[in-house]
């Protein structure tokens, strides 16, 4: 039985892509997608623990996103290639909401191995920067990168975001402090959101 709430659930779709977060029947497939490109996202993540890639993990964690997109907490979303539509090529997560006096979150991303070249991550990024701006009304998106990580990059200049500075140790990736070139987007057409 579906449950009313997964209609409201934001989904994007371009020429290539679906864009959306994950429901219960993705969890086998998000399994897939971090097994197969474990090695290739190494480098670029934190260390995982062996439940990162099992089944049992992935069906709480996608009712736990869900639960968290609800509260207005997080967008964890997953890229599908349009021509097929239920399989995963990376994912794109907006964490850490801040709303206070900030009105801000923090973008976080990844591509498997095949996809990448393609153009796939800007052209799934752009629709959800988009919600995140106009339908979350955040003000803010930060987003960090490795400085030997180019493609990452060049990527969040062409989205447009802007270099702020340099953190030294930053994140603990893959076992090691890893420094992070700071950038962030900002929203011009924020406006301040409704009171309840």
């Amino acid at each position: 039985m579906r449950h009313s709430y997964l209609a409201d659930l934001p989904r994007f779709e371009t020429d290539r892509l679906v864009v959306r977060l994950a429901t219960d029947e993705d969890a086998p497939e998000i399994v897939r997608y971090f097994v197969e490109n474990r090695e290739h996202l190494r480098p670029f993540d934190p260390e995982r623990p062996p439940s990162f890639y099992e089944r049992s993990f992935w069906d709480a964690q996608v009712k736990h996103s869900i639960s968290e997109y609800l509260a207005d907490r997080s967008v964890r979303l997953f890229v599908f290639r349009r021509d097929a539509p239920r399989t995963i090529i990376g994912s794109a997560n907006f964490t850490r909401f801040d709303r206070g006096v900030a009105h801000s979150c923090s973008l976080g991303y990844g591509l498997g191995a095949s996809a990448e070249g393609h153009g796939y991550m800007a052209e799934a990024l752009r629709p959800a920067i988009e919600f995140v701006f106009r339908s979350l009304r955040l003000h803010r998106i930060e987003a960090n990168y490795m400085p030997h990580n180019r493609r990452s990059g060049n990527l969040l200049r062409r989205l447009g975001f802007v270099v702020e500075g340099y953190a030294r140790d930053y994140l603990l990736i893959n076992g090691r402090w890893e420094d992070h070139v700071l950038t962030s987007l900002t929203n011009p057409e924020w406006e301040v959101p409704d009171r309840p």
